[in-house]
């Protein structure tokens, strides 16, 4: 109880909100590239371990083998069942935490330094020697289908997954990265295996690590860690190409409330007016109440209870998306008043006021993540799967104050597609 006790506190306390970060390159004896930012204050280390392609790296008719696959990780190594794994994490009052994506397998440890040596070797025995087990595949594969089961019932993960296949056909970003009832039912032990050398290899991993390590120790931590896995990963698909255009999609669903997916296609993250759109959508419909969305749909007229926009730059395609939930009766209004307001803004662009506010916000809330070694970690792996620049912490509001009203209205004109916008909605919508 105490180490976890320290543990937590670790997270809590190693780094202030307003800390200079001093990120370090480094580079392990065989080669593997590292960030890393120093913390000796607490004697505790956060370090990930990412994949680039992530569940795009399932082959064909293998839908949900590599989320399968990360599941079992945790469930057994060895001689090691998936109880005795826990229980020896727990000994060692180290957590782990493995997460597919679209775009990535994400592996994340929190240790002590005091065990830093027995907790990677526990976990390197699940990253690299995974038991994969009979039992443990039957037992994960119905923890899936009852996820797939239970999505196929909610609204919002219909109208989600029906807009990505709208949008992507014809590419992974098209299904869902859990398979379907019918792929995750065929897979076998063998594609378990097939999805593991594929996706986790030398050459697609991103390492970040933060607090009481040096690069010296994390280069040769980093080496101990990966030592036998493949050393290169499958290759990426091709680039998913936007094909949905403007319009409406009705499915049926039995609810009192009908919800919305909406957008059209985005703009990628290393776009020179990436900012831009950044602070333009932080106006239109990103986070609080002060949006143009949530004035118009929520405030003035009282349509719903919230909407949003916001940009999804995956590494493979992009997307402009919003939500918004409404009653039946309702939700035809709602969907009227966004359309004029996308228009809106990509005509006028926003008020002086306006852009103030949103620069205000988002520099000032930007300090607020680095709240402890963890989420600075995953700051700092997220960097370089955007392949940005090391100093970018210290520009990064730098370039949000430089976006001036010429900046937003251009863009502006440019990324907001009123007549592309396609809204999926999910349930009986009157009218």
């Amino acid at each position: 109880m105490i180490r976890r006790t320290l543990a937590a506190l670790a997270v809590l306390m190693a780094f202030p909100a307003q800390a200079e970060v001093d990120i370090q390159e480094i580079t392990s004896p065989a080669g593997v590239q590292a960030w890393l930012v120093e913390e000796r204050s607490i004697p505790f280390v956060a370090l990930n371990v990412w994949f680039q392609g992530g569940g795009t790296l399932d082959l064909p008719g293998k839908r949900g083998a590599t989320n399968l696959m990360v599941g079992l990780l945790e469930e057994g190594t060895g001689e090691m069942n998936a109880q005795d794994f826990a229980r020896e994490a727990e000994r060692l009052a180290a957590s782990f935490d493995y997460e597919a994506y679209d775009d990535v397998v994400a592996i994340s440890a929190r240790f002590l330094t005091e065990n830093r040596k027995e907790a990677m070797a526990l976990l390197r025995k699940s990253i690299v020697e995974p038991r994969f087990d009979q039992t443990s595949v039957d037992r994960v594969r119905e923890q899936v289908l009852s996820i797939i089961r239970s999505d196929a019932k909610d609204p919002d993960r219909i109208a989600s997954q029906t807009f990505d296949a709208l949008a992507f056909p014809d590419h992974p970003y098209a299904t869902s990265l859990n398979g379907s009832e019918v792929s995750v039912t065929s897979l076998t032990r063998d594609d378990i295996v097939d999805a593991h050398q594929n996706a986790m290899a030398l050459g697609n991993v991103i390492v970040s690590a933060v607090g009481d390590i040096s690069g010296e120790e994390l280069g040769e931590l980093v080496d101990d860690l990966l030592n036998g896995l493949p050393a290169e990963a499958a290759v990426l698909p091709d680039r998913a190409n936007y094909q949905l255009e403007g319009g409406q999609t009705v499915i049926d669903f039995a609810t009192p409330q009908s919800v919305a997916i909406f957008g059209h296609e985005g703009i990628t993250r290393d776009d020179p007016d990436f900012f831009a759109a950044y602070v333009l959508n932080q106006i239109l419909g990103g986070s609080g109440f002060d949006s143009r969305l949530m004035d118009e749909v929520r405030e003035k007229r009282g349509l719903t209870y919230g909407v949003s926009s916001f940009l999804v730059a995956k590494d493979l395609g992009e997307l402009y998306l919003g939500q918004v939930a409404s009653a039946n009766d309702r939700i035809g209004q709602a969907i009227e008043v966004i359309k004029d307001e996308w228009k809106r803004m990509a005509d006028n662009g926003p008020t002086t006021g306006e852009l103030l506010q949103a620069k205000t916000y988002l520099t000032g809330a930007y300090p607020l993540r680095f709240d402890g070694n963890g989420p600075i970690a995953n700051i700092l792996v997220g960097m370089q799967m955007d392949n940005l620049p090391i100093n970018y912490i210290a520009t990064r509001n730098d370039k949000v104050n430089a976006v001036s009203m010429e900046d937003i209205k251009r863009v502006a004109k440019r990324i907001l597609r009123p007549e592309d916008l396609h809204f999926v909605i999910v349930g009986q919508p009157e009218g």
